[in-house]
């Protein structure tokens, strides 16, 4: 098994099964880096492999993807070897939307589907992208432009990334880290802006993940992606707000360790194309 830029290091060979996670808008594979070490000791056996995107971290010389479908491409090229063995696909917020197009395009493409989708923190694909302002409130504020980019200004975007528990305060009082970081998070927002329509259903368990106090997405939104669930889905609602990920970690790896768990003993799923 070759390494793909998109993961730190080749996967494990004999793993029973994979766990892929795609980060949230301007975070990176960094967001998941205790998720091996802890699942281990909840006794899940299991591969975990944090998505590296270009423009961050260790590829933040690299061009960013704006586009859903150009990004999405990319991955099912790359990573068509990885996923070739048993996995799951685990992504929080814009991560989410992400790890359903990847299925997506995969199933059309007949190609090996994950035994089951864990999708945390994001509206369903028919729902508009939350939109970001300084109160962080959902849906409301300074959404995308007409070019799909974030309108909010440097200070307004930041304040509402605070609000949201995704910055920590004190960085506010440090503006060459927020060049560093906002331009990311605006890249990204365009690019979950340039999802377009919905598409249909996936062929996939879905397990979705909501924040009791997210001020961004709502449980109700969270819960909506069930109209895409073809082998059923399930919902938990756990302490914390967006980024649940972050404040509950030992709480949502709680909710993922029995679910590596149920399905690290099953066959690869493959799709019909359709």
């Amino acid at each position: 098994m070759t390494t793909t830029e998109y993961l730190a290091r080749a996967p494990q060979p004999h793993a029973p099964v994979r766990l892929l996670c795609f980060p949230f808008a301007g975070g990176g594979a960094s967001a998941y880096a205790r998720w091996q070490s802890e699942l281990d000791a909840r006794g899940a056996s299991v591969d975990v492999l944090p998505v590296r995107l270009p423009g961050r971290e260790g590829r933040s010389g690299e061009p960013r993807f704006t586009e859903l479908a150009s990004l999405v491409e990319e991955l099912d090229e790359r990573l068509d070897e990885v996923l070739a063995s048993p996995h799951l696909l685990y992504g929080h917020s814009m991560g989410a939307l992400i790890a359903y197009a990847l299925m997506r395009r995969r199933q059309m493409r007949g190609a090996p589907l994950p035994r089951a989708a864990l999708l945390a923190a994001y509206r369903a694909p028919h729902l508009p992208p939350p939109r970001l302002d300084s109160g962080a409130g959902a849906g409301a504020g300074a959404g995308p432009g007409a070019d799909g980019s974030c309108a909010a200004s440097d200070s307004g975007l930041a304040r509402a990334l605070v609000a949201l528990g995704g910055l920590p305060e004190a960085l506010l009082g440090h503006p060459e880290w927020l060049r560093a970081l906002l331009p990311v998070v605006r890249d990204d927002l365009a690019l979950c802006a340039s999802a377009g329509p919905a598409g249909g259903s996936v062929r996939v368990p879905l397990h979705l993940f909501a924040g009791a106090d997210d001020s961004l997405v709502r449980t109700s939104e969270v819960t909506a992606w069930s109209r895409y669930a073809a082998r059923g889905c399930e919902v938990r609602v756990l302490p914390g707000g967006h980024f649940f990920l972050r404040t509950h970690e030992g709480w949502l790896l709680d909710d993922v360790a029995p679910l590596v768990r149920r399905y690290g003993g099953r066959r690869t799923v493959h799709a019909a194309a359709s």
